[in-house]
């Protein structure tokens, strides 16, 4: 995982709750969660204090606070719609947003009904998937042409060719990079829609997590996420759910789970759950020949 470029404690949290939002200074804090890009701290009981960790993230932070009031209430899943908004202070560099509290139970775990789980998401991509305006976030990474990611692709196949057959995967992303690219309108995209960012409450999929990746453009960069979660007739229900999408479309969504399981794998030495999502992915991806 990157390294943070910034400290951040529930001392330094404290103290800029209690310069720019003093109503909310005496709540418990607690912190839950580090990822590549954000510090998650608990707030009380109902809210969370969602902090950039590196300046490359700093920007997805704006992205949301700009995004997700707009996008949310056609969204059938919860998302964590920022409720304040925070500025740079005491040495901490950056906006930084107080969002609401998600319960629930990352989506790698047992799901009551994986089938009902596949529509659920299925049906979030589509409300979401609506044309995205022209001064949407732009974004290199998510939404592009698959032949824009071919050479760190090929390079991760490099990387990890003692642990898996990079002649085959080799073959395998070549002849799905040759998919015609995407010749519609941008569409909303959440950008990094893998397991971890799906919470589940009691075994139901109940929100999606983590917009830092927003973004327009092809919309097979989401419909990667049902190959990350399910397989077989779910996976055929995800598609139906997600607007019946045409044949190229799919195999871009397939090459997609090839360039997000590779990645899990190639930088998940700390991180068990990312490794076991890249495993689970790459062999969905494989499965289908």
């Amino acid at each position: 995982m990157p390294a943070a470029e910034v400290a951040v404690d529930e001392a330094l949290v404290r103290q800029l709750l209690s310069d720019q939002h003093p109503d909310l200074e005496g709540r418990s804090i607690g912190l839950v969660g580090e990822g590549w890009d954000n510090f998650t701290f608990r707030l009380g009981d109902d809210l969370s204090v969602r902090m950039p960790r590196r300046v490359m993230a700093a920007p997805l932070v704006v992205n949301e606070q700009r995004w997700l009031p707009v996008l949310a209430p056609r969204l059938p899943l919860a998302v964590p719609v920022p409720v304040r908004v925070g500025e740079p202070g005491r040495g901490y560099p950056w906006t930084w947003s107080v969002c609401p509290w998600l319960p629930g139970d990352i989506a790698t775990g047992p799901l009551r009904s994986s089938t009902d789980a596949a529509v659920a998401l299925g049906e979030f991509i589509a409300a979401l998937a609506a044309p995205a305006p022209t001064d949407a976030p732009s974004n290199p990474y998510r939404g592009v042409p698959l032949a824009e990611r071919h050479d760190v692709t090929v390079a991760r196949i490099d990387q990890l060719s003692k642990v898996v057959d990079a002649l085959r995967l080799r073959e395998l992303w070549d002849d799905l990079c040759a998919t015609p690219p995407w010749d519609g309108p941008p569409v909303w995209l959440h950008g990094d829609l893998h397991p971890a960012n799906l919470l589940a409450t009691d075994g139901v999929l109940s929100a999606v997590i983590d917009f830092g990746d927003i973004t327009g453009g092809d919309p097979s960069t989401d419909l990667a996420g049902g190959w990350m979660l399910f397989e077989g007739d779910d996976l055929a229900s995800f598609r139906d759910a997600a607007g019946g999408c045409d044949d190229d479309t799919w195999r871009r969504a397939r090459g997609w789970a090839l360039v997000h399981s590779l990645a899990c794998l190639g930088s998940s030495a700390d991180n068990a759950t990312m490794e076991a999502i890249g495993h689970r992915t790459l062999a969905a991806v494989l499965a289908a020949d």
